[in-house]
């Protein structure tokens, strides 16, 4: 870890798709180490871009990604990171390809080199340590969205990394997944970044938020202020938040 305990920074990032549209501006960000943060912002804002910028799945147009405070420019510059940035999909398909949900989460310890029966062990106790005791065998794309999106957590879970991205974890997820997404992150002694859209539970899971805005990332506050409640209106009900 590099002095300052900054594991991950963007200095004047900008990023525009090839048809021109511009999405991000001279973003500047920084997470440390021991940072639980929340990210927010309305759709199409760049939010899932900025990630995909993070792990390489994109690349900035302009400006300076660094991870552990080394730059990151090529493909072997971003997979050296992608082995301690944990990246969780906010589709759970998108993540899981392999037969059975245990495959599945072997995977990437296979893919560091890991033999065969210490892949297995690391897997089984990480499937364990979510509560996932009987899936090992479970066909994965068989499995309930909830079951897929622990699944997908898992696989990385497993790589225990140092940092973790998560884009949209509870979209579409019943009370009772939430809640056991919240228990997992809340118990992780590690830095996470969370886009989502749901403030109840960023209220819950990290203790500052940012938002997206005009292709730039700004200091919100406190999670502890922010929170959401329903109001009728004409037109249904609509959520907000007030700091």
């Amino acid at each position: 870890m590099n002095a300052n305990n900054t594991i991950i920074q963007l200095e004047n990032v900008c990023f525009s798709y090839p048809n021109g549209r511009a999405v991000l501006d001279n973003l500047q960000f920084t997470i440390k180490q021991g940072e639980k943060v929340g990210l927010i912002g309305p759709n199409g804002s760049g939010k899932t871009t900025f990630l995909h910028l993070i792990m390489g799945l994109l690349r900035a147009s302009s400006g300076t990604v660094r991870i552990f405070g080394k730059p990151v420019e090529t493909e072997q510059d971003f997979r050296r990171a992608r082995q301690k940035v944990g990246f969780l999909f906010q589709n759970a398909d998108d993540q899981l390809f392999s037969p059975t949900a245990l495959e599945d989460v072997a995977f990437g310890p296979l893919n560091l080199g890991k033999k065969p029966e210490e892949a297995r062990e690391m897997s089984l106790k990480t499937l364990k340590a979510l509560n996932l005791e009987g899936f090992e065998e479970r066909v994965t794309h068989r499995l309930s969205g909830g079951e897929k999106k622990l699944v997908a957590l898992a696989t990385v879970l497993v790589m225990k990394p140092d940092v973790l991205l998560l884009d949209e974890p509870t979209t579409g997820l019943d009370e009772d997944t939430s809640i056991r997404i919240i228990n997992i992150l809340n118990g992780l002694d590690i830095s996470y970044l969370i886009v989502s859209h749901e403030y109840d539970f960023l209220a819950r899971t990290t203790r500052d938020i940012y938002s997206m805005k005009s292709g730039k990332i700004q200091y919100n506050g406190r999670s502890e202020n922010l929170h959401s409640h329903y109001h009728s209106h004409p037109h249904g009900k609509t959520p907000h938040s007030h700091n």
